[in-house]
């Protein structure tokens, strides 16, 4: 129909489809100009059937507000960008909030941190900053479904037992499955399993995978034999109380250590008291079963009574020796000699801190 307008037009008037063609080619002109100026050279305003979106960037308001969120400050969320730019996360909140996910991302970042600083001092440093964000993200997700039914308790769930006596023992949960709640029979020092009348009255604290920490009252159901040794068998219960929350994630562990005493003496010189430190040249084994970012907990036949300050040495990863002080909060008697001591973290180095929060989060070397 175009075409034959034109031909009319030629034919009738060759003035007027001369006009007609050049305000098409304005018109056509404009539309190109204006298509460059969106999309730039070669782009185009129009998506083809089949043709792939556009891909997500990496945005620094998104991250600073996903950061601000969880209560980062300012240096934090400057490294939380630096870990997130360069592995190209175009969807912090999503990372932030999937513990497993971030994990990964961490782990990488702390390689690269060993591998670009300048020296070991801001390695540390550096490394201490990112479990800070990780401790940070980790109290805000902790705050998620509470447990309130011993049902819901995984099988292999680490507990302590407290006997009827006042007695703790570590055990662990086989399975909440069926009627009763079965775990592995608790054991004295020296490694043999104990026995409990039925009907005994015995309490159950755990801590979740988010780091809170539960207790509940149950009563012995029997005991019975299997290929793994006897087992205990108690009563469910759905009155599974929280316990105050922990400051930090705990892990259970199995780490050699060297303890000794240490006393801690004040003088007076002048107008200031002065604080001295004696630690005692005489040093006894045990070995780290839980650790924190605030403390740990030490089995050793030479346990030492509430209250007592301790220097602790053990080895990390690489074989280095690391130090921490701390105070005797909480001393457990596992029956025979000695027990499991609770120990209050008063003064750590950041190298010792940086191998806790390696273990705690499982950023160890694979």
């Amino acid at each position: 129909m175009f075409l034959l307008q034109v031909t009319y037009l030629k034919e009738s008037d060759p003035t007027a489809a001369i006009a007609i063609i050049i305000v098409l080619g304005v018109l056509v002109s404009i539309l190109a100009i204006t298509n460059i100026a969106k999309h730039g050279i070669g782009g185009s305003g129009f998506t083809s059937v089949g043709s792939k979106a556009p891909r997500a960037h990496f945005s620094r308001g998104v991250l600073r507000r996903a950061a601000a969120a969880y209560g980062l400050d300012q240096n934090q969320a400057h490294l939380l960008e630096q870990v997130f730019r360069k592995a190209q996360v175009t969807n912090p909140e999503m990372v932030l909030a999937n513990a497993e996910v971030l994990d990964r991302h961490f782990k990488r970042g702390i390689r690269d941190i060993e591998s670009t600083s300048d020296t070991e001092a801001e390695a540390d440093e550096n490394k201490a900053l990112l479990f800070s964000i990780r401790a940070t993200v980790d109290s805000v997700l902790g705050s998620g479904k509470k447990i309130v039914s011993t049902r819901k308790l995984p099988d292999g769930q680490a507990a302590v037992l407290t006997g009827p006596k006042g007695e703790t023992y570590p055990i662990r949960i086989m399975s909440a499955k069926g009627d009763r709640l079965l775990a592995d029979a608790p054991r004295s020092s020296i490694g043999a399993p104990l026995r409990f009348a039925r009907g005994t009255k015995l309490g159950v604290s755990f801590y979740s995978k988010t780091s809170q920490g539960y207790r509940f009252d149950t009563k012995v159901q029997g005991m019975t034999e299997s290929p793994r040794g006897p087992i205990l068998e108690m009563s469910h219960s759905d009155r599974v109380a929280p316990l105050p929350n922990r400051s930090h994630r705990r892990k259970e562990v199995s780490i050699a250590c060297y303890f000794a005493l240490v006393q801690i003496l004040q003088r007076t010189q002048g107008k200031k008291t002065v604080k001295e430190t004696i630690v005692d040249d005489r040093k006894s084994m045990g070995t780290i079963v839980d650790v924190s970012a605030g403390g740990c907990a030490i089995k050793s036949s030479a346990a030492v009574r509430t209250g007592e300050y301790l220097k602790i040495e053990f080895d990390d990863d690489r074989g280095k020796t690391l130090a921490a002080f701390g105070r005797i909060v909480r001393t457990n008697k596992t029956g025979g000699i000695g027990g499991i001591m609770h120990i209050q973290f008063l003064k750590t180095t950041r190298k010792a801190l940086n191998a806790i929060y390696a273990a705690v989060y499982g950023y160890d070397p694979d």
